[in-house]
Order: structure tokens, then sequence, then C-alpha cells
């Protein structure tokens, strides 16, 4: 029997594989679903991750799609609000019927989602989480952060403490799972480089006022001050270090302050940032001058500015697009849509990316990871266009990516 120039056997191997469709269904878009902030403390940075993808699909529809299939994207707003994104994925799986699934921005929004994934055995492109799938080990959950785990964050600020001369450090961190990760990476690390804790203080998610903890680590005098905070404590924190002052002894200050990542926060800080070394995801210059990232972000910052986001899109949009380079190599290599198939190539094979070379380990997340860390140097205030300068955001660390040195002692670098 042949049908369309396929024989039974043939055609039978094809749909197994799920690589065939009839002509009915060959018409119809691969659908891709997600829930992502749109509202809600996340949604600055949800946006902007969305727009990159609606770029990505936009490219590819372009070019004829995947599998010769348009490329449409569902979408819905999660609220920044993780009891929303159990619903919003069973009705994408079940309702909308989508081909295959990017997470929501974040690990909070994502664990409650990681049980119904591992549940339906399906493929998940995980969008800047962290550990999920430690104790899950789903074989089909990939990570496009660039961390792997919390020691990947806090080991180039401990590292470049030590190259100044550091013996002790202090940790200030909001009683939240990502901030208490990453200081439980610190201390990790510190132990090991036989640095001395003299300050270590938790403090909860609503604190407005930093004075007292600020003087408290002023006094202990350490030689390294590692923050793990959320955007509002990142800004008060540094505005109590401003008016307080951390004193003569502080080589290194920052590590994991969420929030100087995003345009609009660390353009409102301006001066008040000067000296703070800090995780990143990309920061322009020749090191990170990936195939495709300048042309990306070229494109991106004019409909920044039409959908009012992040103008420059540095840290989540590069990632975000990459998560769709991944789904189109995979798809169009293995020429399937099926979960299993498409699990497979991507634990076997390097993706390109605008962002690099990526490789995942068998858990889905960066076998080798490499996090940027930044110094912010000579910042003025009110100006977004000095960070499409060099010499603004400097990287530090790792080696590979680095573009200049990092100025210790901390004060030193805010003169």
């Amino acid at each position: 029997m042949v049908t369309r120039g396929c024989d039974f056997l043939a055609c039978a191997l094809a749909l197994a594989a799920g690589t065939f469709a009839p002509a009915s269904q060959a018409q119809q878009p691969i659908k891709i679903g997600m829930g992502i902030s749109q509202t809600g403390g996340l949604g600055g940075g949800g946006k902007s991750a969305l727009l990159a993808l609606r770029m990505w699909a936009e490219d590819v529809n372009a070019k004829g799609g995947l599998l010769g299939r348009k490329v449409e994207l569902i979408a819905y707003d999660d609220q920044s609000n993780p009891a929303t994104t159990p619903g919003i994925y069973t009705k994408l799986i079940d309702v909308d019927k989508v081909d295959l699934l990017i997470g929501p921005y974040a690990s909070v929004p994502t664990a409650p989602i990681m049980p119904l994934v591992k549940q339906r055995d399906l493929l998940l492109m995980s969008n800047f989480t962290f550990k999920l799938n430690r104790n899950l080990k789903h074989d089909k959950v990939f990570n496009n952060s660039p961390w792997a785990s919390e020691e990947d964050l806090a080991d180039g600020v401990l590292q470049i403490g030590r190259a100044a001369g550091a013996k002790t450090i202090a940790i200030l961190a909001a009683d939240q799972e990502f901030a208490q990760n990453l200081a439980t990476g610190a201390k990790s690390i510190a132990n090991r480089m036989g640095l001395k804790i003299v300050y270590e203080q938790n403090y909860p998610p609503s604190t407005v006022d930093f004075s007292a903890m600020i003087r408290a680590i002023r006094s202990a005098r350490p030689d390294i001050v590692y923050v793990c905070s959320y955007p509002n404590d990142s800004v008060a924190i540094l505005r109590a270090v401003k008016e307080i002052g951390i004193g003569d002894s502080v080589k290194v200050f920052g590590g994991g302050m969420v929030g100087l990542q995003f345009t609009p926060v660390i353009a409102g800080l301006g001066s008040l940032a000067n000296g703070v070394v800090n995780f990143t995801s990309y920061a322009p210059g020749k090191t990170m001058d990936f195939p495709g990232i300048r042309d990306f972000l070229d494109r991106y910052s004019k409909k920044a500015g039409e959908e009012k986001v992040d103008p420059l899109g540095y840290y989540l949009p590069p990632y975000s697009y990459a998560i769709g380079q991944m789904i189109a190599q995979a798809v169009t290599a293995t020429k399937s849509l099926n979960h299993k198939v498409l699990a497979e190539y991507l634990h076997k094979n390097e993706m390109q990316t605008i962002v690099g070379p990526i490789r995942f380990d068998e858990l889905g997340e960066r076998a080798k990871p490499a996090v940027p860390l930044v110094q912010f140097q000579s910042l003025i205030d009110k100006d977004v266009d000095q960070f499409r300068k060099p010499g603004r955001l400097v990287i530090v660390y790792p080696p590979q990516y680095k573009t200049g040195e990092a100025i210790v002692p901390f004060e030193n670098a805010r003169k």
C-alpha cells in the first residue's frame, strides 16, 4: 500500500517517531506554549523575555517555519504568582494542545509545574531556574541559565577577594529560597578557602531599612561582603551603603544582588552602584561577542522602545532567544516533535546560540557553567546609553570573558 509516496512500513515508523503528519495537519502551526510573568514583581523581566521569543518566532517563520509549518507562540500571564502556573500549563497541554513547552521565568513560578511535567513525561525548556531538577531527575528538562549550582554564582566574587588578600567575609541574605541558595554556596566556598565568616544575617523579605545591618557589617570589618538580595532590597542596601559607608576594610562588595541586571534598576541607581561586583548573564564586549548577538540586541532595542520594556535587554532576552534556537536545532535535526527524541538530541549535542555554545549535563543544567561577573565602573546618574559603552560594565570573571580588572578595595572604585 502506497500513501503519498510512502509505503505502509515507512509511514508506520514515521508515525511512531512523531515525524509524520497528514496533509491537513502539515498546514497547522507548531504550537509552543508558556506561562510567563507580564505583571507583578517578575513582569519586567518576563515582558522582555517574551519579546525575545516573539522575535525568534518571527525569524523562524520568515524562513518557512519548522518542518514546513509556522510556529505559533501561546503565552499566558502567570502574574508572578506560582499558584497560577499549574492551571496555565494544564490548559496549554489539555486545551490548547501545544506541541512544546517553555517554562516561566524564574524558579518560583516554575517549581509548581515540575511534577506535572514529570507525570506527563514532557519536554520543558526552563527559563533561568535554579536546581529544580536536582531531586526530580526528569530527563526532559533543560535550563537555559549560565549556572548549574549556587557555587557558580559565588565562586568568582570570593576568588577576586582572595586574590586581593581577603581573609574574612560577611554574608547578608534575604530569607527566600534563591537568596538562601546563593548564601549557602558562598559559605561552602568560604569554608574551603579558609575565609572566616565575621558577620551573617538573614533578613525578612519585607525589610525596607538596612541601616542597622550596614552599620553592623561596617563594625565587623570584613574583607568581602557577599549580598544575596532582591530588586527592592538591592536598591535600599546600596542607598544605605552610600549614606553610612561600608568601611575601608572591604575589598569586594556584591555578588548575588538581583535587580542590578535590569536596565531600569541600574540606571536608576547610577553612581550608587559603582564598585559593586555582581553576577549577570551577558555584558557587551569582545569576549562575549558571539555570532548573532549584536544583530539581536540592535533589533531588540528598537522593539523594546515600542513595547516599553527593558531598553538594553542584556540579562534575559538573549537567553530566551537562545531557547528558541535550541528548539529549532533539535526539531530540524531530528525532524520530530516527539519529546523523547528531542530530549535525547539535546542531551547528546552542543547547541549553537547567540549566547555561545551550550551543552547540557544529565540533569539538563549547564555542563560547563560560566557566569559573568561585572563590576560597575565610572557610572554617572540618569544615563542609559552609558551601558552601551566600554568601561562601564566591566567583566572581571571568569577569565575567558574578562574585559578588565576589578578595582579593589571597594571604596577605590566609588571615587
